[in-house]
């Protein structure tokens, strides 16, 4: 399982001219079967998102895919739990 922090950087203004893609990218993660939340980081720092069903080298792989990511609108660090305990909703994540 990952948390993945994309966090606003330099080229942040192209944010805008960047968005449709940058949805495009969120909708097909989650598609996959990959992405299980996504949201803002609080105040206004950029966005999290929790990942899952993918090893580190394809996750890392799809978020250098994200326009934000490939245009340094953001920059990702991508932070792996080995979980091994979970509430009842979330034991799928326990694999």
């Amino acid at each position: 399982m990952f948390v993945v922090l994309l966090k606003f950087a330099a080229d942040r203004a192209k944010a805008g001219q960047l968005m449709d893609g940058h949805k495009d990218w969120l909708k097909r993660g989650f598609d996959d079967g990959v992405f299980v939340l996504a949201g803002s980081l609080q105040p206004n720092l950029g966005g999290g998102i929790v990942a899952h069903n993918a090893s580190l080298a394809e996750l890392q792989a799809r978020v250098n895919a994200d326009p934000f990511v490939a245009e340094n609108v953001v920059t990702a660090e991508i932070l792996e739990i080995a979980p091994s305990r979970a509430d009842e909703r979330l034991k799928f994540m326990l694999g």
